[in-house]
């Protein structure tokens, strides 16, 4: 090979690298951007219930830790500028110092937990996924959960009526629906990957 060739090809793969994983973070908010506007109103908290959850688990097993919290954090920060990436179109400082800000801060560290739990073998058997899935799910209701009883200044048995009791049944389901979900992820991520 001659020698220019291989410095042009050095040059270059560094930065198919980088743009492959800039359309996976990119993509990967917007899935969650997306999922975000399924989203059912209780009438009684403030908490709708959404695809969210369902989104950011397959984004942190699918993307790996850095890039799963870098796409989760890019969909923070795209709300916080206006676009209307939050459930129901929603988006802005007073949504995310709201009652639900709490949530979309638990997505990013769910995100880098389940990557960082993914890249360490946990996402190779369904049960072991939905595992590392159940554990984010966790630190997403832990976030959410203190802030919504700081926001609200109400008790804690109100705090978990409102911001987790109604949404442990779906979230179980939506686990194992995002285990099944995650081989079709991997292949979309590789094809991505593979286009560099």
């Amino acid at each position: 090979m001659h020698p220019n060739a291989a410095t042009l090809r050095l040059a270059v793969l560094p930065r198919a690298g980088i743009l492959a994983d800039a359309i996976l973070v990119l993509g990967g908010a917007l899935f969650v951007a997306l999922a975000a506007q399924i989203s059912i109103s209780l009438g009684f908290t403030p908490v709708p219930i959404t695809g969210q959850t369902f989104a950011v688990v397959v984004v942190g097993a699918a993307l790996g830790s850095i890039r799963g919290a870098t796409s989760l954090a890019l969909y923070l920060l795209l709300g916080l500028l206006g676009a209307p990436v939050y459930s129901e179109h929603k988006h802005g400082w007073h949504v995310f110092s709201g009652a639900t800000g709490g949530y979309i801060v638990g997505f990013v560290l769910a995100a880098l937990l389940i990557g960082y739990l993914a890249e360490r073998g946990w996402d190779k058997q369904v049960s072991s996924s939905v595992s590392a899935m159940l554990t984010g799910s966790v630190v997403i209701y832990l976030c959410g959960n203190i802030w919504l009883h700081h926001v609200l200044h109400a008790s804690w048995n109100t705090t978990l009526t409102y911001g987790l009791y109604p949404f442990v049944p779906g979230d179980i389901f939506k686990l194992y629906l995002a285990g099944v979900a995650l081989p079709a992820a991997w292949k979309l991520v590789q094809r991505v990957k593979g286009a560099e």
